[in-house]
């Protein structure tokens, strides 16, 4: 990726794993082909998207005015950036020439000096440039820029890279610390990691600097976007942004300077996880400890189990410190792929696999839970407690879903977790000059290129059934494997080559030195499940507990313990036992069964609003599934924290 670690090419690698392997194949098989029906206003009952007719009336192709938000053209970026990964992955060759005809429309609706957006060059051509508090503009254009990389790195095709480039050089000329330039930068991060990835593929350093530049100049005085706002007099896009406050875009101060996760949890993590690229390319000291520190805020205090992050409704955004609401939080599907890329990034930087811990925590819960099991239908919003009769329109409940959704309206998480589920093989293997980083443990095949030698690697994982993992390697020479050790990992055994070793960790790898020819390497993290509870500053949560195991989340589901699972107590640190997974899960996961309690009112008038205290505590045997999956049985009650009885 940078200086230190670089993730596997997807061409490298296979996933074969029972779980994660399906949600890979989904992209090809049923993610692409459906966001492509949408792309084009064919599904029937979802919103229409326009994106495609977009493209046609900019290209002079179609009349019309164009239609959707204004970052609509990021949908279909996103979208070719998830075939770009298919592509690589050696899947989606059927989508190859439908990209190249959607790659040669890009094209065509580019404008002569490289200025490429279907709103402006349609809507408001004399507007470009004007609104970057609303307009998305550079966002929009980082999503591009991304995506053309992407279609390079797996065909080797530069048509879309030469698009790309051409509008980057336009970003590079318009914005930077010359006189004749403007001084603003993206309301919406995201620019700053696609210049810094088309810098790593074609060497041309005005691009990195450019990245630089945006996130240095962020937050100066006088401040940019305070300027604009006054300028413009009133909101143009988002009525929301009337009243426009510099924290919700992390512009309120420079980021160097920031301690804590602030403002619209999408935008801080894509500008922290620039900063960490950049502390990374420029030895930058200073810009790594600002990444640090909003780090340890954000995953100390203002994170949920499940990777989750901005707990508000309003404005998608953080709070303050430990304000972790179960049935209100937003939780953006979008944000936890924000905090797997920042991780990612911070552990590259540092070299510390502590970062990959929490990559894992987002993964394994909230980014998958975005997604259904048949790839058709999505979460935005990740609550962890649901009562779907709550989940109104026009209520403070308006943005939680009882039940995943076609499509939105501002769908900027389905195309966003196509692509990350398209290259997740990214997040499992990394090497150095030296060595091979394993970080996940998704059972995966892969050929490690060191200079002119290969190493070839197949990893096994059991994981999220008994905690083994057993990892072949074969090498043309001696090498190290670097090994994270998970936080939950309890009584880790290690044997590498028939020989038992001392699980001695630096910086949360074990370092196993692996020998020409065939190897061994069998990790056992005795993963079992266990009860946590939280921070008792985290009011939401004071005296309950929430059930993991390994790094994966377990809830409640009505479809296994009726309604009403408000009524449920279990006592503290109850035994729990392994159960059959649900017959349509994935991976063979197992569930979990345990003893609990309702503690039901024996009033028979139940028709009263209020009444006298007749309790009584009724034992039930309770069985959890993976917070992941929950929804996939139909529509009902759901509930991850459990009130705790002390016995």
């Amino acid at each position: 990726m940078g200086k230190y670690l670089k993730p596997l090419g997807l061409n490298e690698l296979e996933i074969t794993d029972t779980f994660f392997g399906q949600y890979v194949k989904k992209v090809s098989e049923k993610i692409i082909p459906h966001q492509w029906k949408i792309l084009n206003n064919q599904l029937e009952e979802a919103e229409p998207t326009y994106c495609i007719q977009n493209f046609r009336i900019a290209a002079g192709e179609a009349e019309g005015k164009r239609q959707g938000v204004v970052f609509q053209d990021s949908d279909l970026y996103k979208w070719l950036e998830s075939v770009a990964y298919c592509l690589a992955g050696g899947q989606g060759k059927g989508f190859e020439e439908l990209a190249d005809e959607v790659i040669g429309l890009i094209g065509r609706a580019q404008e002569p000096d490289g200025y490429l957006n279907t709103y402006y060059t349609v809507n408001a051509p004399d507007k470009k440039w004007t609104n970057l508090v609303e307009g998305h503009e550079l966002y929009v254009a980082g999503h591009m820029i991304e995506a053309a990389v992407a279609y390079y790195t797996a065909t080797g095709k530069e048509q879309f890279l030469m698009i790309a480039k051409k509008k980057a050089d336009l970003i590079c000329s318009v914005f930077g610390r010359e006189e004749r330039q403007l001084k603003g930068y993206p309301g919406h991060q995201e620019i700053e990691l696609a210049l810094i990835k088309l810098y790593r593929v074609t060497g041309q350093k005005k691009y990195l600097e450019t990245a630089k530049y945006f996130i240095e100049q962020r937050g100066k005085e006088p401040n940019y976007f305070t300027e604009e706002i006054k300028q413009r007099g009133k909101a143009e896009f988002f009525r929301e942004f009337e009243d426009y406050e510099l924290t919700y875009s992390q512009s309120h101060i420079e980021p160097v300077k920031q301690d804590s996760a602030e403002g619209h949890a999408v935008r801080m993590m894509y500008m922290c996880a620039a900063m960490a690229d950049l502390a990374e390319e420029f030895e930058d000291k200073e810009m790594l400890a600002a990444c640090e520190r909003i780090w340890n805020n954000m995953t100390a205090k203002r994170m949920y189990i499940t990777g989750g992050i901005g707990s508000s409704g309003f404005q998608e955004r953080f709070t303050t410190d430990y304000d972790l609401p179960n049935s209100t939080n937003y939780s953006e599907t979008c944000a936890s792929i924000g905090v797997m890329m920042f991780g990612q990034r911070m552990a590259s930087a540092t070299g510390n696999a502590k970062y990959y811990d929490i990559v894992e925590q987002a993964l394994y819960n909230t980014v998958i839970a975005g997604i259904n099991i048949e790839g058709d239908r999505y979460f935005y919003v990740n609550p962890l407690e649901v009562v779907p009769e709550f989940c109104k329109e026009h209520t403070y409940m308006n943005h939680v879903k009882p039940v995943r959704q076609k499509w939105f309206s501002v769908a900027c998480c389905p195309p966003n977790i196509a692509r990350t589920l398209a290259s997740l093989g990214q997040y499992i293997y990394a090497r150095d000059e030296k060595a091979l980083y394993i970080h996940q443990f998704i059972s995966s095949r892969g050929k490690v290129h060191f200079n002119d030698e290969t190493m070839e690697v197949d990893m096994d994982s059991g994981l999220l059934k008994d905690g083994t993992v057993t990892i072949c390697i074969r090498s043309e020479s001696d090498r190290k494997v670097k090994i994270r050790i998970p936080q939950y990992a309890e009584n880790v055994k290690i044997i590498v080559n028939g020989e038992k070793k001392e699980a001695v960790y630096v910086n949360g790898y074990f370092t196993a030195n692996v020998s020409q020819g065939s190897n061994s390497i069998k990790l056992d993290f005795a993963v079992t499940p266990r009860w946590l509870t939280a921070n008792e500053k985290v009011r939401a949560n004071n005296g309950k507990a929430v059930l993991l195991k390994g790094p994966m989340v377990y809830c409640l589901e009505e479809a296994d313990n009726g309604n009403l699972l408000s009524q449920i107590y279990v006592e503290e640190n109850v035994p729990v036992k392994e159960a059959d997974s649900a017959e349509k899960f994935p991976g063979q996961i197992p569930a979990l069964e345990y003893d609990g309690y309702r503690l039901k009112n024996r009033q028979e008038d139940m028709e009263r609003l209020y009444c006298p205290i007749e309790y009584e505590k009724v034992k039930t045997v309770l069985k959890a599934v993976p917070y992941c999956m929950w929804n996939n049985r139909g529509e009902g009650e759901m509930l991850v924290w459990h009130k705790v009885i002390i016995s």
